[in-house]
C-alpha cells in the first residue's frame, strides 16, 4: 500500500503517493527555476539541494517567483 503526503505549496494543499523532490515540483508546474526563490519549511533552498530534498508528510513550500518590469 502507497502512503500518501500532504504537502503545502504555496499555501495550497496537494497529496501524491509518489516520491518526489523539489525539482520535481518546480518542473510539474512549470517554474522558471532561474528567476524563483524556494523556501522549504521556513528555510530558504539553494538551488543545488532542490534534487536531493524530497517531499515528507506535511511539508510546506513556498515559491516565489521574480519579476522584472520597466
Amino acid at each position: 500500500m502507497k502512503e500518501t503526503k500532504t504537502f503545502f505549496l504555496n499555501g495550497e494543499e496537494y497529496f501524491s503517493d509518489k516520491i518526489i523532490n523539489l525539482l520535481d515540483i518546480i518542473n510539474y508546474f512549470n517554474y522558471n527555476s532561474s528567476l524563483l526563490v524556494l523556501e522549504y519549511n521556513n528555510f530558504i533552498c539553494p538551488k543545488k539541494d532542490w534534487n536531493s530534498i524530497f517531499i515528507s508528510d506535511k511539508d510546506n513550500i513556498e515559491i516565489v517567483t521574480i519579476v522584472g518590469g520597466g
